[in-house]
């Protein structure tokens, strides 16, 4: 799985479940009623005021490769 900004949340987190705590850890909240936000990851983000994105890519990264 390639993991950018413009992945869709709904993606990252049924092929990578951990990617809620790791997101929630970063204050991104990406869960919704019990359902992925609708959006990319960029979205979300900008959404919370967070535009540095590497910390964030090289934890997903680092979870999806395990």
């Amino acid at each position: 799985m390639e993991i950018h900004p413009d992945i869709q949340i709904e993606d990252l987190v049924r092929e990578l479940p951990e990617s809620v705590r790791i997101l929630s850890r970063h204050g991104i909240v990406c869960i919704r009623c019990g359902e992925p936000y609708w959006g990319t990851l960029r979205e979300l983000a900008s959404e919370k005021g967070i535009t540095d994105l590497e910390p964030v890519l090289a934890e997903l990264r680092e979870a999806a490769a395990s």
